[in-house]
């Protein structure tokens, strides 16, 4: 703090003490070098209070993975609505292959003075991404929250709906109908959520599950499709998927092995995204609880904008299995539980 003083001071020509009127924004300090030295600290790259970051503070970063996941825009809709009620403007960071990276989306929401900033799902749920920017965050007092299951040390409120949870109800749904060689696809193998997902099969299966019904796969329909193929070729009669692109791979895959689903092959995705009612047959998934996991992310960052402490833990909320038309018995099993 008193380097900071020092330096804007001799930036604008003005005593330390003149600066920390105009920080702790106390009478008998001029417009004009109140101006300065809020300019002074932008120059100098240090994050201006709270309440002297003016329109600029009523802008909140909102980070997501990517777009072509429904989730992820039904995600933005939430939060972005219950931000503006707030009166807050979200600024949209969407990454792409190739393109602006995480970390540098939060250097120039930094530049920004955003109020704080929401990540809808990103590198903090994987053990083996970069984590600087998290960090760097945490040091400048942003307020941050992360959606999804994050890795040890990241000291940020957390909202996630429950994968174990969601594991064992589609485990338990392709169990009941007579399905005895279910596969899993999971995300990479550093990605914490899917180590969840793998720990909560492995529990539903009685113990260890064989690695030849064990799939990993970037989150995306081609690769749902390619881990399913492998899976389906081991004699998997039911895929539960990581999320619904995924299972629309799985699908897919079937289709391509001259399989049919749900007569041959049972498919369970994850998120109930949009348009899953219209897939064909419709998809069996597991819904996340959209509208309260985003208005829960928003009411955590306002305390936090605000002043007030908030848990730097995970909040979970409950899945609910939605079975529609891409699950059902296995041919030739009779008399299972429906």
């Amino acid at each position: 703090m008193t380097r900071r003083l020092a330096q804007v001071a001799k930036k604008v020509g003005v005593s330390e003490a003149t600066v920390s009127r105009v920080l702790n924004g106390k009478q008998g300090v001029s417009e004009a070098t109140r101006q300065s030295v809020l300019t002074a600290l932008d120059v100098l790259g240090y994050e201006r209070p709270t309440q002297l970051r003016g329109e600029r503070a009523r802008l909140v970063g909102l980070v997501l993975p990517e777009l072509q996941n429904p989730i992820f825009p039904a995600f933005a809709e939430v939060i972005g609505s219950a931000l503006a009620q707030q009166g807050l403007t979200p600024v949209l960071c969407t990454q792409t292959k190739g393109g602006v990276s995480e970390a540098d989306y939060v250097d120039l929401l930094l530049q920004q003075q955003v109020s704080g900033v929401v990540f809808a799902g990103g590198l903090f749920a994987q053990a083996d991404a970069p984590h600087d920017h998290y960090r760097l965050l945490a040091e400048r007092q942003i307020p941050v929250v992360l959606m999804n299951a994050s890795i040890a040390g990241l000291d940020f409120p957390c909202v996630a709906c429950d994968d174990a949870v969601a594991v064992e109800q589609s485990w338990r749904h392709l169990e009941s109908l007579g399905h005895e060689r279910i596969g899993l696809v999971l995300g990479p193998a550093d990605h914490m959520p899917s180590r969840r997902r793998l720990k909560a099969a492995e529990q539903a299966a009685g113990g260890s599950l064989g690695d030849e019904f064990i799939e990993r796969s970037m989150f995306s329909l081609e690769g749902g499709q390619a881990a399913a193929t492998r899976l389906l070729e081991r004699g998997a009669t039911g895929i539960v998927c990581a999320s619904d692109p995924l299972a629309l791979g799985a699908v897919r895959a079937a289709r391509r092995l001259g399989l049919r689903v749900p007569q041959d092959v049972s498919v369970v995705g994850y998120d109930d995204s949009a348009f899953m009612t219209c897939t064909e047959p419709p998809l069996t998934t597991v819904r996340q609880p959209i509208e309260a996991m985003g208005r829960a992310a928003v009411e955590l960052l306002i305390l936090q904008i605000q002043g007030s402490d908030v848990p730097h833990s995970e909040l979970l909320f409950d899945p609910e299995l939605v079975v529609r038309g891409s699950t059902a018995q296995p041919s030739g099993v009779t008399g299972a539980a429906k």
